[in-house]
């Protein structure tokens, strides 16, 4: 068929303007429509010509494109001698622009085009625009169909149209996104306008951060900050450009690249890791730190990407000081999100202990999956008060229950459960700090041991699907009242789970055992944090002392993630479940990174101080028992074991004995029920021996 032929087949549209209906009954958003109400579409009617008026300048330039994008490539297939020399095909093309133009102005706006913000537009706002006028080509074909048959315009004319219609669309968004960026920007490079407040900064690790580090920059018209190179680990990104700013070298050769940057006036002031320092190779971020400060540069790092997606003004992108945790946190282990939002959505949750440092994270992160109702018990007012005001502020869409309540009290316990019902509790509350377990006894049982078990009793009694306790380290081979009143709870925990696996919808019974974790309140950093304002000492018990520790971040996600498999896949029967720690670290070790994060050197400016080992302290904790069967569950980052149970009826015995010796403060009593009960268990010297605290022990009393 000749190029006259089609345009003559064509020329019998023209009149497809006036005939353009739509079918009988027909609706124009499709089937769909009839599951939404009138009010429902009306509303999304005027939510669409609400966005579609307040861009309608991007909206009218959008449909002149269109009728040039049709005409276009009319002009490119046909040629414009065959075109324009026949007056009826010059009519019929006349007469389908409008027709065209009119589908646009009713597509684009029903596909969102208008409600975007294209100055921060990405890959998926481009797809929408794609889909839109593919929706808006197929409908105009569609209609030359119904009214003349295919044979009357060749179907690579459609084609070109779309080709052309996107390039012009998108070059138009790109085109008033990059004069944005100049208008916003205080130069054309991104450069501040005043010299004099420039402060150059060098970036450590390219990546997903650091792109919107610098886009963030370009848009802040206040931010005296002037990237003027990467370090990256790879030598094959040496001199790759990433938004203008150069990678100058690897992070071995910070020391040379600082260099070549003075001998240009450029000498950074700042160094900033736009990665997680858990992400560089062995002590390369631990290394870069003591370079750029033995240089006088300041080091920061920033917010991970998740966080930096929440806002696009530099100003907001928080420079965060390098805290111990950044360089102890190890790379994530892979969460199975699906599972955990499986296992707490719609759930009624239920914390206990909601208002402390693991208690606390674990609230948040149990809000985050959505759960229909949060409750948070704590027996500290000012606690219960935090976590409860921190929910408000950023999680105020969950419900939540607020209630003061000590897990000793039963009457107020079973109240509590006889409210709200739990289908989920996680059993965070405790006594858990070594020297004021092994001076108070007695509380330490009342509160670990019968406490524990007041929360087991009424899962069970209120219907509860499961139970996750938190365990601690301590409990294995323990020398101290905490470790050993721990290790009851353990026990009792593992023996209701062994006896509810045979009830058909029996609660599960988990506990999550792990080691130290960092920054929680009484521990470690706290303590040295606190000796580091006052100048030093910073003090420790032995030199060669090692814990396992982890951030309360991982330790809450690993937790979550066993929990939902056990209680879900109904896996492991009396099995405990123990975080993977890694490698323990000496106590002396973290001292000193802690002194030289501070911008101090160890045992010069800030002195180490040995002050002997406590009651009941450990030089080396252990996360398995000699006694425990060690097995694989399907969690990354969890092991598995299985301790020998003790039967029900003689734990019920031994803790009805143990609450009435406590209850009497009959310390002697109960630290020989303990023996009893706990045949490795060697604690009890201090506590019989009558010891108390003084003043000059303070400081020792909070590092376990």
């Amino acid at each position: 068929m000749t190029d006259s032929n089609l345009v003559s087949k064509w020329s019998r549209s023209s009149t497809l303007v006036g005939d353009a209906r739509l079918a009988p009954g027909a609706h124009p958003i499709g089937e769909r429509g009839s599951r939404f109400s009138y009010r429902e579409i009306r509303s999304r009617i005027a939510a669409i010509v609400r966005s579609t008026i307040r861009n309608r300048n991007l909206f009218a330039v959008d449909l002149v494109l269109s009728a040039f994008a049709l005409l276009l490539a009319a002009w490119l297939r046909l040629g414009p001698q065959v075109l324009f020399s026949d007056l009826e095909a010059a009519k019929s093309l006349a007469g389908s622009i409008p027709v065209f133009v009119a589908i646009c102005a009713v597509t684009f706006p029903t596909a969102g085009l208008y409600k975007r913000k294209w100055k921060f537009a990405s890959i998926p706002d481009y797809i929408v625009l794609l889909q839109a006028i593919l929706i808006a080509s197929l409908t105009f074909m569609t209609a030359i169909f119904l009214y003349s048959g295919f044979a009357i315009i060749p179907h690579s004319i459609i084609a070109i149209e779309i080709m052309v219609l996107t390039s012009l669309l998108a070059g138009v968004r790109i085109t008033f996104r990059q004069e944005d960026l100049k208008a916003l920007a205080p130069t054309s490079r991104g450069t501040v306008a005043d010299p004099s407040s420039q402060v150059p900064v060098l970036l450590v690790g390219p990546g997903q951060e650091a792109d919107l580090y610098l886009r963030a920059l370009q848009r802040d018209r206040t931010s005296t900050y002037l990237p003027v190179g990467f370090l990256d680990d790879s030598p094959a990104e040496t001199g790759a450009m990433l938004r203008g700013v150069p990678v100058l070298g690897t992070t071995d050769e910070f020391e040379a690249v600082i260099a070549g940057l003075e001998s240009r006036k450029q000498k950074p002031r700042h160094l900033i890791f736009t990665a997680p320092l858990s992400s560089f190779k062995g002590e390369t971020a631990e290394r870069l730190i003591e370079q750029a400060d033995r240089m006088g540069m300041v080091v920061s790092r920033l917010n991970p990407a998740t966080e930096l997606r929440k806002t696009h003004a530099a100003s907001a992108f928080e420079l965060r000081p390098i805290e111990l945790t950044d360089l102890l946190e190890r790379p994530q282990a892979a969460l199975d999100i699906a599972a955990l939002q499986r296992f707490i959505r719609d759930r009624r949750v239920l914390v206990t202990g909601a208002g402390g440092s693991i208690g606390s994270e674990l609230t948040r992160q149990v809000a985050a999956l959505g759960p229909s109702r949060l409750v948070v018990v704590d027996n500290s007012e000012f606690n219960l008060y935090s976590i409860d005001l921190d929910l408000a502020e950023k999680f105020s869409a969950v419900p939540r229950s607020a209630h003061l309540c000590d897990i000793r009290d039963v009457r107020r316990l079973d109240s509590i459960f006889a409210q709200h019902k739990p289908e989920l509790v996680f059993h965070a509350a405790a006594l858990k700090h070594v020297p004021m377990v092994e001076l108070n006894p007695c509380e330490g049982v009342l509160t670990n041991v019968c406490g524990t078990m007041n929360v087991a009793e009424a899962v069970r009694r209120w219907g509860a699907v499961g139970m996750v306790q938190i365990s601690t380290d301590k409990v294995v081979n323990s020398p101290n009242m905490m470790g050993a009143t721990k290790r009851l709870a353990e026990l009792f925990c593992q023996s209701l789970d062994l006896e509810c696996a045979n009830e058909i919808a029996g609660p599960r019974f988990v506990t999550v055992r792990f080691g130290n974790v960092l920054g929680s309140s009484g521990s470690l950093i706290p303590l040295f944090k606190r000796q580091l304002a006052r100048g030093g000492p910073l003090t420790i018990t032995h030199p060669e002392m090692k814990r396992f520790f982890m951030t309360i971040r991982e330790a809450v996600e690993l937790t979550l993630q066993a929990s939902a498999y056990a209680v879900e896949k109904k896996l492991g029967s009396g099995e405990i479940f123990v975080l993977d720690m890694g490698e323990p670290i000496k106590v002396i070790d973290i001292a000193r990174r802690m002194i030289r994060l501070a911008g101090f050197t160890p045992d010069r400016d800030v002195q180490i101080q040995i002050i002997g080992r406590r009651p009941g302290e450990k030089l080396f904790e252990e996360l398995f028992d000699e006694s425990e069967e060690r097995v694989a569950p399907p969690v990354p980052g969890v092991f598995g074991a299985v301790p020998k149970p003790v039967p029900l009826p003689v734990l019920y015995d031994t803790f009805e004995r143990l609450h009435t010796f406590a209850s009497d403060g009959n310390t002697a009593a109960v630290v020989d029920t303990m023996r009893r009960i706990l045949p490795g268990f060697r604690a009890g010297e201090s506590q019989l021996q009558g010891a108390t605290i003084d003043k000059s022990t303070t400081d020792r009393e909070f590092q376990t």
